[in-house]
């Protein structure tokens, strides 16, 4: 069976393996660096997955040269020969070469609704718990923090966060006043403020739809467990 149609798409994701075992070794030689520095190491492994090297330069193979112009006007003037000629009819009807039939492929199609099934499915849990946040906040109570973005107070949450990545919204469980001191709620506060000056759910967006694309291979979801870990 001749599967060299899948040979770029293993280059790829081998590749990819290598790049992120490289990133692994990088963050052992940088384990004496902010965290921060790592998790930009472990982000970049984490892209590298969409970058398909060996994707682009198969379809570059593919891609014929560009005529050159000397031969791109004499073909013009051709062209423009054939254009002045008077239009000649004739009865014979015409005639179509025949194209033999294309051999079916049942592989490719397997794997590819299979990587569907599964794109489709996590794509669909990470759609569920948007939904969820947006339904949460919008039966909270917004507090009045003086600070730079909304803070909503609901009774679905466990610990604080931050939701959105353009309007990003900070949320507080019920009962947080009642168990931490002021003190102790600046500080929350300042942890999860710092996290929107980071953008870091702009990076954990990027990073899931790697594994919404990816979902197939496990150092995809380790490099997730290593970012959350070091932001």
């Amino acid at each position: 069976m001749n599967l060299t149609y899948l040979s770029p798409l293993a280059n790829h994701l081998w590749q990819s393996t290598v790049f992120a075992g490289v990133a692994g070794l990088l963050t052992l030689v940088l384990r004496e660096n902010r965290a921060r520095v790592r998790h930009w190491v472990w982000l970049i492994a984490s892209c590298k997955f969409l970058v398909p090297l060996s994707l682009l330069i198969a379809l570059g193979t593919q891609m014929q040269w560009r005529v050159a112009p000397e031969i791109a006007r004499s073909d013009l003037s051709m062209a423009m020969a054939e254009v002045s000629q008077p239009f000649m009819f004739s009865t014979e009807a015409p005639r179509f070469a025949k194209v033999a039939p294309v051999a079916a492929r049942p592989l490719p199609a397997l794997l590819w609704g299979i990587w569907a099934c599964g794109f489709l499915g996590i794509a669909a849990s990470w759609w569920v718990r948007w939904r969820r946040f947006r339904a949460a906040i919008s039966r909270g109570t917004v507090l009045p923090f003086e600070l730079a973005l909304p803070v909503v107070c609901v009774s679905t949450l466990v610990e604080p966060g931050v939701f959105g990545i353009l309007r990003p919204v900070l949320l507080l469980p019920e009962g947080i006043f009642g168990r931490l001191t002021p003190a102790q709620l600046e500080a929350v506060i300042g942890h999860e403020l710092c996290h929107v000056r980071h953008r870091d759910n702009l990076i954990a967006a990027i990073h899931m739809f790697v594994e919404t694309v990816l979902w197939f291979h496990p150092l995809v979801w380790w490099i997730g467990k290593r970012m959350v870990d070091k932001r």
